[in-house]
């Protein structure tokens, strides 16, 4: 088939027609949370609830958050000799977004070497290069045995309080189970997708059919498991999937084998690259796991998304592809324009991105996109056999407006003569009804809807966490980040002592590997609190002054290419309202990941040798 080649005006006025068509005034408001007449939807499908009676005790430490993040500060705090933990989740159990997300085909796409933490503290080899979503929960739930972190584990429970007890100096902890216990200190770790939400769409409470969110899937009405046990319940289901993110490109191929009649409801296509799956050679892996191998290639990832030349890409992905072909566009594809300069390739790494010149990098990174994009569109052109529904699946915008999507599985299903994509125009679902979907007036009935629409990231923290924390003086947590974001090294809070934030923001901000971030936190958790419990302080909190140093800092970033006002909307860019100082704020270091892990190892080594750690201080 002949495709016409645009050039880069053209490309870009398409971009900007593609994204003017969804642009919505409403932004994060436009959506619906599992609450009030979805509140059934939000129940866990996959744990029974068990009744106990309330705790009141008091505990050393107590974690909201029972994902990766409450897993690996419970290990590392475990490690530091401080063994009174406490995990509390409304899920059934350990794993956090693996909790949830047990639809058909989830599955890492970072690589699990990488990916899944602790894996050379608790001598696991991955299966795969991109492992499924039941190995992912398995590996969390081996974390929490190793570690001891079921013991005093609070599951299907719901945090309702959290208080500082100026008297006492403890936190004073209420849940919706009739929990009323103490903490010396607390961390939340409640995730960026962990709040699923619905699409807010007229007549969305009218359908009588079945339907459920990815998050809580159905396996009782669809047939099949996690394990990729074939969906036999649905050979005589029409169903409906609305979303083609991330999610939807993992699920769909899965029900396009099965269902009867599978319609896909596309307001805006993914960018799907080429996967490249495959199993971990047990050898090929021993040969590689010398003690501290798993921080090396965690290091190494850094390095070849940062913004200099890296010395090797152990990972050698689709993500740190993109680095390499901006890096390539800005600087060269070789070390030698460095060395004209007297510059080391390390020494280029270690300069932080934006002293390599904005326009510039700016400019290589347009350069590489379209390129990469254009490439995403033949393949899509190649692979779909119809060329209606090809053109419908090819994503006009720069690859990291949107998260990237990777499958060898997604494109193909279109092929299938059960699957039919229906494309909104980027408008969206227009209505439901008792029966069916309506689009540019025409309904399709369908007996499931299986809504693909995501989680609350944009959402403000309270309306992610459903409680606040009220801290120092009686100042509530959602107060106190009303105008934006305030932490020293995105994890300690001014007025908040002996509490924590275990998030991406205004730290390495990594979307791409969200375990590292989580891996370095609970590093600075443990030993703060190790130097705290060793020295017989009371209280940890950092001074204002240093939180507010280090806004500044995070503020003199440049306006990240992956949350720009350009983009078509999504949840990386506001829902395209743009990012004002406050939305700005949740950016990460100004010198990227490498940046900020650089800054933070060093820190840490302050404190190891002297005790000093810059911005907190330590009361009795």
């Amino acid at each position: 088939m002949m495709t016409t080649v645009l050039d880069r005006a053209d490309i870009k006025a398409k971009y900007a027609a593609e994204r003017a068509k969804r642009l919505r005034p409403e932004g994060n408001d436009q959506y619906q949370r599992l609450s009030g007449k979805f509140a059934a939807l939000a129940a866990d499908p996959y744990t029974p609830f068990i009744e106990r009676a309330p705790v009141a005790d008091h505990v050393t430490f107590a974690f909201v958050g029972a994902g990766m993040s409450g897993l690996v500060v419970g290990a590392r705090l475990k490690e530091a000799g401080i063994d009174s933990f406490r995990l509390i989740d409304k899920a059934g159990g350990v794993g956090g977004t693996w909790y949830w997300n047990r639809y058909p085909g989830a599955r890492c796409d970072t690589a699990a070497m990488i990916y899944l933490p602790l894996l050379e503290e608790t001598g696991y080899i991955p299966s795969e290069k991109y492992v499924r979503g039941p190995e992912i929960l398995a590996h969390c739930e081996r974390i929490a045995a190793h570690y001891g972190l079921y013991d005093k584990a609070l599951f299907h429970t719901e945090v309702s309080s959290i208080e500082w007890q100026e008297a006492t100096r403890v936190w004073r902890i209420t849940t919706n189970r009739g929990d009323d216990f103490t903490a010396k200190y607390v961390a939340i770790g409640t995730g960026p997708l962990h709040v699923a939400k619905l699409p807010g769409i007229a007549g969305i409470e009218t359908f009588k059919g079945k339907s459920f969110h990815t998050s809580r899937w159905d396996y009782d009405y669809t047939g099949g498991d996690a394990n990729g046990a074939p969906m036999d319940r649905l050979a005589d289901k029409r169903v409906a999937v609305i979303g083609t993110g991330a999610t939807g490109v993992q699920c769909i191929p899965q029900l396009a084998r099965t269902a009867k009649q599978l319609f896909v409801f596309q307001r805006t296509p993914s960018s799907v690259d080429v996967r490249g799956n495959h199993p971990i050679d047990p050898q090929w892996f021993d040969s590689i796991a010398r003690p501290g191998w798993q921080k090396r290639w965690m290091d190494n990832f850094v390095e070849n998304m940062g913004g200099g030349i890296p010395s090797e890409d152990l990972i050698n992905d689709g993500w740190t592809e993109i680095s390499r072909r901006i890096r390539e566009k800005a600087l060269g594809s070789t070390p030698a324009w460095l060395a004209k300069a007297g510059m080391r390739a390390r020494e280029a790494f270690n300069r932080p991105p934006i002293q390599m010149g904005t326009d510039r990098v700016r400019a290589a990174f347009e350069e590489a996109d379209i390129e990469k994009m254009e490439e995403i569109r033949a393949r899509i052109a190649t692979v779909v056999q119809d060329p209606h529904t090809a053109e419908q699946l090819k994503p006009w915008y720069s690859q990291l407006c949107k998260r990237p999507c990777f499958s060898d599985e997604y494109l193909p299903a279109y092929n299938a003569p059960n699957t039919i994509l229906v494309d909104t125009d980027g408008k969206g679902v227009e209505q439901i009804t008792e029966t069916g979907l309506v689009v540019g007036g025409k309904l399709y009935e369908v007996d499931c809807i299986i809504y693909a629409s995501g989680f609350e990231y944009g959402a403000n923290f309270q309306l992610k966490t459903g409680f606040d924390l009220k801290g120092r003086g009686g100042q509530m947590l959602s107060e106190y980040w009303a105008d934006g974001l305030q932490t020293l090294h995105g994890l300690h809070m001014h007025g908040f002592p002996n509490a924590f934030a275990v998030q991406m923001n205004q730290g390495a901000n990594m979307v791409s590997n969200i375990p590292h971030n989580i891996v370095d936190h609970a590093a600075t958790i443990a030993q703060v609190v190790a130097h705290a419990e060793r020295g017989g302080f009371a209280e940890i909190e950092p001074t204002q002054a240093a939180v507010s140093d280090w806004v500044q800092l995070i503020l003199t970033a440049p306006p990240s290419m992956i949350t720009s006002s350009d983009c078509t909307p999504g949840f990386w860019n506001n829902e395209g309202q743009g990012w004002n100082e406050k939305f700005r704020r949740s950016q990460g270091h100004p010198g990227g990941a490498g940046g900020f892990f650089r800054h933070i190892e060093a820190w840490r080594e302050s404190g190891r040798r002297s005790g000093d750690f810059a911005g907190l201080v330590f009361s009795k």
